[in-house]
Parts: C-alpha cells; structure tokens; sequence
C-alpha cells in the first residue's frame, strides 16, 4: 500500500455517499496493521488513570471537568515518534480511546455520587467503584449493537464534531508537512487564546451587550437576554457541525430565551407567590432563574422525548444486531463480515448484559429492600440506560455535546416518583435513586464518548471489536481511580456547602449539589413537574411532524444561549468557506475546504489543552483569576468590544488561512 495513501482520508470521508458508493478507510479491510499491542494498551491505561484523577478534582473544585480525548490524541502522537518503530494508525487509535474512557466515567461520578457524602450517606468505597464500573459497562454494550447504525448508515449525514478533530490530529500529525505546521499553528493559537480568555481577566469571556441600552432594557422588561461565549474551541466546533446543525441548534436556544422564558415572564410576572418548582415569585426572578426553574425542563422533556424517538428509528438496526446473535444461537458462529465492521459478537454482549443486570440486582438487593423494588430498580436502571444511550450517541455524533445532567434529572425525577409508590423513602430511598441515577449517568456519558471512538475508528481502518474490548478496560480503570479519588477527596473536604463546626475546606461539587436537592425533594413527596415535561414532549412531536432534527433543536433549548450562539457563528463561517471552495474549483478548491477542517479541528484541539490547562492551575491554592489583569477588565462596554473584536480576528484567520495557497 502507497505510503501517501495510506495517511490520506477519502474524498468521501465528511460527505453522504451515492448510491452503490462505499467508504474505503486509510487502512482497508484487507490490511492488518499492529493494533491492540502492548504499548497502545499501557499508554493508554496510564493517561486514562491521569485523566481520571486530574479530572475529578478539577469538576468538583470548580464544577468543570477536562476534556480528555483531543489532548490524549495529541500526546499519542508524540508518543508515537520515540519508538524504534513508529507507532501505527490503529494503534494510536487503541491508545486515545482507553484514555477517552477517563472523562466519561468521571462525568458519571462526578454528577451524582459526591451527593451521596453531602446527604451523610457516606458510601462503601466497593460501591462507588461499582456503581462507575456498572453504568460504564452498560452504556458500553447497549451502544454496541447500535454502531453500525450511527457510524456507517448516518455516514455523512452526522457531523461527529470531536470525532472529526481527533481523525484530523492523528492523521494530520502523522502526515507531518505543511499540513501538521498548520495544525499546530491553529492548535497554538486557541490554546494560548482560550486559556488566557478562560482563566485570567484579559477581557470578557461572555458577551451580552447589555451595556446598550436598548438590550439591557430588553433583558430587564422583557426577560429576553442574549449571550456569546467567544472562545476558540466553540468556534471550531460550530465549524466542524457545519451551517445546517448549527441553524436547528442555535434555533432551539432562541427558542427558549426569546419566546418560552418571556412567555413564561409574561404569564407570571403578576402572581404574588411561588409557582412550582420555583421557590420564588416569577416576578422576582431574572432571565436565568426563569430558565433554571421552568424552562430547562421544558427542554428535558424534549431531549428524552426526542431520544425515545431516536431508539425507535434505528430498531431496525437494533432488530438486525439481534438477528446476528440468533444466528449465532442457532448455527454455533456470527455471520462473516471484513474486519473493519466486526463487533464483539452478540451473544456475549448478550451474556455481558445478563451478567451485569445479575451484578446490579445482586447490589440493590444490599439495601434490603423488598422484591417490588429490587425488581423495578433494575428495570430503571436498564431501561434508561439502554434508552439514554442512543439520546447520547445521537447528541454526540450531531452537537458534541451530551445532555447527561437533564438525562440524570429525569431519571431521578422518575426513579423518586415510581419508587415512593413502593413505600421506598428516606435515606435508604434517597441512597437508592441516586445509585440508579450514577449508573444511569456514567452509562450515557461513556457510551457518547465510546460513539466518538468507533467513528473514528471508523474513518481509519480499526477493527471495531478491538475498540470495544478495550473500551472496557478504560471503564474499569477509569471507574476505580474516578471511585477511589472521590472518596480520598470526600475525607479531605466537603461536598456542597460549609457545615458548622466542620474546619474542612469545601468542595462546590455543583452538579451534585443540584441532585442532590432534586432527589430530597422528591422522596419528601413534592410534586412532579409532569406539565413542563409535557412541554417538551410536544415540541419534539411537533418537530418530527415536521421532519425536522428534533434532539438537535432539543439539544438547543436546554443548553445556555451562549453556547449555541458561537457554535452558529462557526457553522457560517464553515459555509462561507465551502462556498469558496466550490467557487474555486479544482484542486486547490478541495485544499481551501481541507485546510477549513484542519483549522477547525486545530481550534478544538488547543481549546481543549487550554481548558485543560486553566482547570488545572485552578487547583492550586495560589490561583487567582487577577494574576493577570487588564485595565480595561472592568470596563464593560470596552472589555465586551474588545472580546467581540478577538473573536472576530479568530473567524479571519480561518478564512484568508484556508485560501491560502501553499508553497511547493
């Protein structure tokens, strides 16, 4: 095989394909390149074990985890390069998805099990390992059968934003040349870029504009309020989605904070007291409480709503992965495919999911509870993470962002209000939800991170059944180190809020923190918000009637406006370039779109490492936002102007560096 070839993606890679066309990857079926060795498996147990701690202490300190998988890639690369023999594709592949695991698990972790050691229910450490261990394995093999469905039948019509940043870096940087010049030269800037914008108080990360006028006066009589989170790594990955997605998604956000959150404004600004679940008057709340208290709800319902209607359209895909394993039952062996679409085969998924719905149940039946509740406990925990499991590869491979709190809060809402019917209540009840929702939670995250993975092993060439199988020593990893630095940290601090008395410093632990209040108010029998969720129930009906993405306009609705406002820049930004591409024609019309996605994908990358970077500086006691700090900081007019202005110059650096012709 040409070596040149063998380092180049497809024409095809990003596009749908025609009728009766195929995807070859960089390294066909028919080569067999090293893989699953030795070095790819410890490098990748060692980062995951890094990530994994690093991470955790970074999300409960500041309420911010790091991402793992783009500086992983990054530092496969370089890994790569000290060895006799140079380490391969699909090896480098093995290496940043055993790393990848590290965040997903501790996202899990990180989002409900520290309300456990805030509600003094103090935990044994075997189970916080085993809940992070069970839900990881089960997102695993519940995304399983699903694969071919997202990875090759939506080829071209999912975006895959991460998974196209980290292809980029690996194949980028294998290549060398010009190209992985420009990588870095776009990974430098929004590295240095991010960091200081995230970090230090240079100038405003978020833009409102409210210093006019007109707008602040919008946002204190009409509840409507704008915002732009001008950094890099969004930028990139509004690009990376391209103009279609990042329209729907922008437009979800829109339509929460300029028709729901006003509407609602409207409706109860004149209502003397409380309405449920808010615990003030609607006439003493600002923009963001009204979206906190109703409105985000509103979008949880809409995202499970739109997730249900996810698992429905791919059961044909669903219905053949179980055909293949009962013509394994039946004939002793799964049908022959090429290397490059085999999966761990069915009937051990099969016999992983029996065993591990054995292990759950064998863990609820620890509470003593009774054989009602031990039963309809692990039906919960297995049908939401089965159904969540296509919500967050779906929201994944479209957005790159995976709705894993609202997810959590559904299923806590609906765990507390079955299970109260049962006679399960007080600590033993609240120590019960709460593990459903780790497992629930760590499944989602991992299976939307294990999605990422199989896609780009996907566009490279891997064997997707090595992926998977070390896609499970990830989650063993990252499940005992996630586990056993919550319970070191949860001896040295606290979680939540100070307690008197208690000397120890505190932990925020913010996500925790809000299930931990949604799952006391539940179990004390407080009433269920089914008419917001209804809301969002029928906002995806409608959508679907439409024939519209409804969990990408769902997605949308439930994220802050000043997410889905940079991504829609990016998407723009992506068009224009495109447009220019195909103006241009011929070869150097497809470098111009190449050299986008580079850019783009360069974008992510040094935003992610200067994420990385800033979270963990935030660790130390010494850090303070005002180490660096201009002069104009302060000054909201100049210091918004100047932002607007930087992120700006961000959007023209892509657009003259793409066309740039280069130098033979």
């Amino acid at each position: 095989m040409n070596e040149t070839e063998s380092k180049s993606l497809p024409q095809n890679a990003y596009s749908p394909l025609k009728p009766g066309e195929s995807y070859t990857p960089i390294i066909p079926a028919a080569h067999n390149e090293p893989e699953l060795t030795a070095r790819a498996i410890l490098w990748g147990l060692i980062f995951c074990v890094i990530f994994s701690v690093a991470s955790a202490y970074s999300a409960l300190k500041v309420g911010q985890g790091m991402e793992a998988a783009i500086p992983i890639s990054i530092l496969t690369i370089g890994l790569a390069r000290i060895y006799k023999r140079r380490s391969s594709l699909l090896e480098n592949v093995i290496t940043t998805g055993i790393g990848g695991a590290s965040a997903a698990v501790v996202a899990g972790a990180v989002f409900t099990l520290p309300a456990l050691y805030i509600l003094h229910l103090d935990p044994h450490p075997v189970q916080t390992i085993f809940i992070c261990l069970a839900g990881g394995c089960l997102g695993v093999l519940f995304l399983i059968p699903l694969r071919r469905y997202f990875v090759s039948e939506m080829h071209g019509q999912l975006p895959f934003p991460e998974a196209t940043a980290i292809t980029e870096v690996l194949v980028t940087g294998e290549k060398g040349g010009s190209q992985a010049r420009l990588l870095l030269q776009a990974t430098g800037i929004a590295g240095v870029y991010d960091f200081f914008v995230t970090t230090f108080h240079v100038w405003r990360e978020y833009l409102d504009f409210q210093f006019l006028p007109p707008v602040r006066a919008l946002a204190e009589r009409g509840r409507a309020v704008f915002s732009f989170d001008a950094i890099g790594f969004i930028l990139g990955l509004g690009y990376v989605m391209g103009l279609r997605s990042a329209i729907v998604f922008c437009a979800g956000g829109i339509f929460s904070n300029f028709i729901l959150a006003p509407l609602i404004w409207f409706a109860g600004s004149h209502v003397t007291t409380a309405v449920y679940p808010g615990i003030v008057p609607i006439s003493h709340m600002d923009a963001g409480e009204i979206y906190r208290n109703y409105v985000r709800f509103i979008g949880v319902g809409a995202i499970a709503s739109a997730g249900i209607v996810g698992v429905l359209k791919s059961l044909r895909i669903i219905a053949g992965a179980f055909g293949i394993a009962l013509h394994a039952f039946r004939h002793g062996e799964a049908l022959n495919t090429e290397r490059t679409d085999r999966d761990i085969p069915m009937m051990t998924i099969l016999l992983g999911v029996v065993l591990g719905a054995l292990a759950v149940a064998f863990f609820f039946g620890s509470f003593h509870v009774t054989w009602a509740v031990l039963a309809l406990g692990l039906l919960l925990t297995l049908l939401f993470s089965f159904f969540f499991t296509s919500v967050a590869a779906n929201a994944i491979a479209t957005t790159a962002n995976n709705p894993a709190s609202g997810m959590t809060m559904l299923t806590i809402i609906i765990a507390a209000v079955v299970l109260l019917g049962f006679g399960l209540s007080g600590t033993t009840g609240m120590f019960f939800v709460m593990a459903i929702a780790g497992m629930v939670c760590t499944a989602l995250c991992v299976s939307g991170q294990a999605i990422t993975d199989l896609k780009v092993g996907y566009w490279m060439g891997s064997t997707p059944g090595a992926q998977e199988k070390v896609k499970f020593l990830g989650v063993i990893a990252a499940a005992v180190t996630a586990g056993l630095t919550i319970i070191l940290l949860a001896h040295a601090f606290q979680f939540g809020e100070a307690a008197p008395g208690d000397p120890r410093q505190v932990l925020a632990a913010p996500q925790a923190a809000i299930m931990k209040a949604l799952v006391v108010g539940f179990m004390s029998r407080q009433p269920v918000t089914y008419l917001l969720f209804g809301v969002g129930a029928m906002v995806t009906v409608v959508l679907e009637m439409l024939g519209k993405s409804s969990l990408v306009f769902a997605l949308g609705m439930y994220l802050p406006l000043g997410l889905t406002s940079p991504i829609l820049a990016g998407g723009f930004l992506s068009h224009l370039v495109n447009r220019k591409s195909e103006n241009t024609g011929g070869d150097h019309g497809s470098k111009i779109r190449e050299r986008g996605v580079i850019l783009a994908s360069g974008l992510m990358a040094g935003g992610a490492l200067g994420g990385v970077l800033g979270a963990a500086l935030r660790l130390f006691p010494s850090y303070n936002e005002d180490l660096i700090r201009t002069p104009f900081y302060a000054n909201d007019p100049v210091s918004q102007t100047v932002s607007a202005l930087m992120f700006l110059g961000l959007c023209l650096y892509v657009w003259f560096t793409a066309q740039r012709k280069e130098k033979n």
